[in-house]
């Protein structure tokens, strides 16, 4: 078999492996199927033929069996069949010694191949199968559990390079918690998946760095904590190996405040042993779980870490006047011990940063005043911290019960509309009437399972209309069923919004459910029939998708709900988001409120973004039919969500891996080409790389964006394009989805912008997510109350309540804007 589960990564312009790729060198699945297949039956239809030769006398248990294929078979018969202990010996050299239960191989016994590989331990029905020892043909060794000659649970292996893995493994990999130890001394103690390193983990490197926090195929990915060997912090987030996104720097020597204390593990001999609040194993385990390790890591080159400017805000605009390299030299405002451990005792020096594939874009320093955090200490648990996406539900959460009622309605519902033949919905599908109803007691009934929460009412909208949307959009109902419904649980996030809705996400990010008041519902089953009609006629309609409307009724309490897709279910990170309606009375963020997830407003953005032209009039197509649409449904309140991925300037890049060649030029050459050298560094992006599209090629998650067609660049005459992204793979380019475009800085509006926040570098690559979202707020009476009360005291024009054709004419015009020819 062979395990392919290790694969190389980069840091920096050197090669760093994390994993280094190997194989088992144990032995294949042919040759130990091959060993096993039919071996019983052989052995007992040839003892049933009439003269077959039988080499003992009447009486013995002892017997030697020639088959007509020439294996052997010597050892014990239970009638005709083998049975106990015997000795088979395949003609290509395969020899098996050990227990035999009813012409099977079950019991203990041995093995030993032609290639040198031999295994001894259990078997079960001709397989590997239970506890065993595998000794491969270059010397690794597997000692653990087995199911159907794969490992599988609690196994230790040892490479023949000296690498050791410790841990759970399914089906061959590695799975569950683990540790893997280089030959060189690092370790990786944590989660696995499929063979590669997924989930909350710690790799310690031996030069004395650390990571803990999350990780995704080998690479960190999400947020972490990244100690150095010399004692400083890096506290933030990770796109795929890279610093990506918001986070803070605590020089060596700095005390870390409460909230930013992640788990700590210390590695000697074969323990490993936590120390820290927060433990990758749980504190709720009074058992300290145990991993002996060995490991192999080439020695990496050491990410930039130091304080890279230190008077004030350095941003991109600085580039050429401050390094970005790893050689700049560590200084602190003060060389005494004060200056190195913050203020005294009351106060710490911390960098704020942000970065963006790795390349640092602002930083600013402040000192972190323990005194406050002292006093607040005690109501952390309370104030809600800036975290990934959600807050995974868990037993004993608020959220815990109303969860498994909802997966079971969705569970029960789904797999009774999903065996109903496919078919054209009819009038009779939509409406309030069109519903299926079942009450689920605890206990369970004829129709129901029993469930560990209390006795609850479903009810299911219109199953068959969201069932062929389902479809339309190529969602597999057991897909759908095993995302929300899965053994994982839902996350919960905050209302990003005035609703007081809340938002809960599945594991997999695919699907976003919300809840709904009694108006919204009936909206949205008003709207259905036109709805329906509007998106089967649109692929490439920005309207939020919706996948299912269902309603909870505990003990008089009904909770009403709706499924949708979710827009930034991508495989690129969104550093920015925006929520923009086109008006301006309160359409600002708190900037001191601003975290890793907030969703900014109209006031907030200062960018445009240029498309290519036949995208500009594609997206302004469908953005007026979709709010013609809405329009005639008297809709108003709907926003355009935007999401952003900035990719690293190119000029940063550039100057980045030439700080180097300019310091090594400096004496050879005049002032003039470094000059030249370092204008070259400063010129704009060029632009993404498009390339013809390739179905089988472009990766594609599968969801609310499958349906859309393929957008074509003049770029690539005319053709459908994918955006080709390094360390990323092949992207497919969409109307709102995975589209490249220029963004530059502009001022759109003349309030709510700190002149102290101009960008200096201008433009970037940007990959653009968005659509329409919040689509049913009605314009009823009380809208057009709010509106006349609003206009007595501001401008009619900026805000939110208006008549539908006025907000659709405002809303175009805005994104005009947003998007300039």
């Amino acid at each position: 078999m062979l395990f392919d589960w290790l694969s190389t990564r980069k840091f920096g312009s050197r090669r760093r492996n994390k994993y280094a790729k190997v194989t088992s060198g144990l032995v294949s699945d042919e040759e130990i199927s091959s060993s096993f297949v039919l071996v019983h039956m052989n052995i007992g239809l040839e003892s049933k033929k009439a003269g077959a030769s039988m080499s003992y006398e009447h009486g013995e248990i002892h017997c030697k069996k020639v088959l007509s294929n020439g294996d052997v078979y010597v050892g014990d018969f239970g009638g005709l069949l083998p049975h106990g202990m015997g000795r088979y010996t395949w003609t290509d050299g395969t020899i098996y010694h050990g227990q035999w239960e009813e012409s099977k191989i079950t019991g203990r016994g041995k093995i030993f191949w032609p290639s040198g590989a031999t295994y001894e331990g259990e078997f079960c029905g001709g397989f590997l199968h239970g506890a065993g020892t595998l000794f491969g043909v270059d010397g690794s060794t597997y000692r653990g559990l087995w199911r159907m000659n794969k490992q599988h649970g609690k196994g230790i292996k040892l490479y023949s390079n000296l690498d050791e893995y410790d841990g759970l493994w399914r089906e061959g990999l590695q799975e569950g918690i683990g540790t893997y130890r280089w030959s060189n001394g690092n370790t990786y103690s944590g989660n696995w998946k499929a063979g590669k390193m997924r989930g909350k983990g710690v790799m310690k490197w031996a030069n004395g760095d650390l990571f803990d926090g999350n990780w995704l195929d080998g690479l960190e990915n999400g947020s972490g904590y990244y100690k150095y060997a010399d004692g400083s912090i890096y506290v933030g987030i990770w796109s795929r190996g890279l610093k990506d996104g918001h986070g803070t720097f605590f020089p060596a020597g700095s005390r870390l405040p409460y909230q930013h204390r992640y788990s700590e593990y210390i590695v000697y001999g074969n323990k490993v042993q936590s120390l820290g609040p927060t433990s990758l194993f749980s504190k709720r385990r009074k058992k300290v779980i145990r991993w002996s390790m060995i490991g192999y890591l080439r020695n990496p080159k050491r990410i930039s870490h130091r304080p890279s400017f230190l008077d004030g805000v350095w941003n991109i605009g600085d580039a050429c006047e401050s390094s970005l390299s790893e050689n700049t030299p560590y200084a602190l405002c003060s060389s005494t011990d004060e200056g190195r451990h913050g203020l005294q005792n009351d106060s710490v020096l911390v960098y704020d940063r942000e970065y963006m594939q790795g390349v640092l874009i602002t930083e600013s320093m402040r000192y972190y005043d323990f005194r406050r955090s002292q006093k607040s200490k005690w109501h952390l648990k309370m104030k809600k911290q800036p975290r990934g996406p959600g807050e995974t539900i868990y037993k004993g959460h608020r959220s815990y019960y109303l969860m498994l009622n909802l997966q079971l309605g969705i569970r029960y519902t789904v797999g009774k509309i999903t065996p109903v033949p496919m078919r054209e919905v009819r009038s009779s599908d939509f409406g309030t009437r069109a519903r299926i109803r079942m009450y689920f007691p605890s206990k369970g009934s004829q129709f129901t399972p029993p469930h560990s929460s209390i006795g609850f009412f479903w009810k299911d909208y219109c199953p068959m209309v969201f069932r062929n949307l389902r479809e339309m959009f190529k969602i597999d109902a057991a897909d759908y069923m095993m995302s929300i419904c899965g053994g994982d649980g839902l996350k919960e996030l905050s209302s990003p919004g005035k609703s007081g809705s809340i938002f809960y996400l599945s594991q997999d990010e695919r699907f976003v459910i919300k809840t709904l008041r009694k108006y919204e519902l009936k909206i949205l089953l008003k709207m259905l029939p036109n709805y329906y009609d509007h998106v089967g006629a649109y692929d490439n309609t920005l309207i939020t998708k919706f996948f299912g409307l269902h309603r909870l009724t505990i003990k008089g309490k009904k909770v009403r709900f709706v499924v949708m897709g979710n827009m930034f279910r991508t495989e690129l990170r969104i550093h920015r988001r925006y929520d923009l309606k086109g008006s301006s009375h309160g359409r600002s963020t708190n900037k001191h409120n601003i975290n890793e997830n907030t969703t900014l407003k109209d006031l907030d953005l200062t960018y445009v973004f240029h498309l290519e032209k036949s995208w500009r009039e594609s997206l302004f197509r469908q953005i007026s039919l979709d709010c013609e649409f809405l329009e005639s449904q008297s809709i108003i309140d709907y926003s355009m969500l935007l999401g952003l991925h900035f990719r690293a300037p190119e000029h940063l890049k550039a100057y980045s891996e030439s700080q180097s060649l300019l310091k090594r030029s400096a004496n050879s050459q005049d002032d003039i080409s470094d000059v030249q050298l370092c204008d070259e560094v400063r010129t704009p992006p060029k632009g993404l790389r498009l390339v013809a599209h390739e179905p089988s090629s472009v990766s594609s998650l599968p969801g609310s964006h499958m349906r859309g067609s393929t957008l074509r660049a003049s770029a690539a005459g005319n053709k459908e394009v994918d955006l080709l992204l390094p360390g990323t793979g092949r992207l497919r380019v969409q109307l709102g989805v995975n589209m490249p475009a220029q963004a530059r800085w502009k001022l759109l509006h003349g309030e709510g912008l700190d002149t102290t926040e101009l960008d200096p570098a201008g433009v970037y690559d940007v990959v653009l997510y968005f659509g329409i979202i919040d689509v049913l707020q009605e314009y009823n009476m009380n809208k057009k109350i709010e509106h006349v009360c609003k206009s007595l005291k501001l401008d009619p024009v900026s805000i939110s309540a208006v008549d539908p054709k006025m907000y659709k004419k405002r809303f175009i015009r805005f994104l005009e804007k947003v998007f300039p020819e």
